[in-house]
């Protein structure tokens, strides 16, 4: 069965996901494509996830700003215009720079939405339950480092 294509521009752009203060709009979820997925992530200076792993392949692209991303332990910084490709079970994590970044993040497997769409539901940005936070991401193959 072939799957339908798509275009989605900005004005149809499904409701922006809160995922700990980081927004992350689904542009392509994993059952449009029959696989992977695309994202449009944004953040405030000083956000981004606590390090981690996961099965998926993750790539993100930076088009805004500056992101600080720690891989295996090392740190680097993005600017604008730089890829940055982790194979699955990489460990890291990133932090938007200052005033913020946005970037495209593509992972190689229908995963992450799921996991960006249950912390979401369930994750108070103000005050974040981290031991419900670790419990959520255990259910989406997600390793949170503690």
């Amino acid at each position: 069965m072939k799957r339908p294509s798509f275009v989605v521009a900005p004005s149809d752009y499904p409701r922006c996901l809160n995922v700990v203060g980081e927004r992350i709009t689904v542009l392509a979820s994993g059952a449009a494509t029959g696989g992977y997925e695309i994202f449009l992530q944004e953040g405030p200076e000083g956000s981004g996830p606590p390090p981690h792993q996961h099965p998926w392949d993750e790539s993100f692209y930076v088009t805004r700003g500056e992101v600080a991303f720690g891989i295996d332990g090392e740190e680097r910084v993005a600017k604008a215009g730089t890829l940055v490709h982790l194979p699955g079970g990489t460990a890291h994590w990133f932090r938007f720079g200052k005033e913020g970044g946005q970037m495209i993040s593509m992972t190689s497997r229908e995963a992450a939405s799921a996991l960006f769409e249950h912390i979401d539901r369930e994750i108070s940005p103000a005050a974040p339950d981290f031991p419900r936070l670790v419990a959520i991401a255990g259910e989406h193959d997600t390793q949170l480092a503690v």
